[in-house]
């Protein structure tokens, strides 16, 4: 049985610089004009999403929203 990957859409406030987030693979970064970044990228696991979430949070920056997109 094949293990399914999530695309998730993580919104935070600020920009933050793609070279930090280099080790997620299949990142997409694009910085909004309001100051937003937006990441989007395939999440094999809930494990996997919290990581990046607790990441997130231990550097201060502000989550707006978490959305998943669409199964892959």
């Amino acid at each position: 049985m094949k293990k399914e990957t999530l695309l998730y859409e993580i919104r935070v406030n600020g920009h933050l610089d793609p070279r930090r987030l280099q080790w997620v693979e299949n990142l997409t970064v694009s910085l909004q004009p309001n100051g937003d970044t937006i990441l989007v990228a395939p999440i094999p696991d809930q494990s996997a999403l919290h990581g990046l979430l607790s990441w997130l949070y231990d550097l201060g920056i502000p989550l707006e929203s978490v959305k998943r997109l669409t199964n892959q």
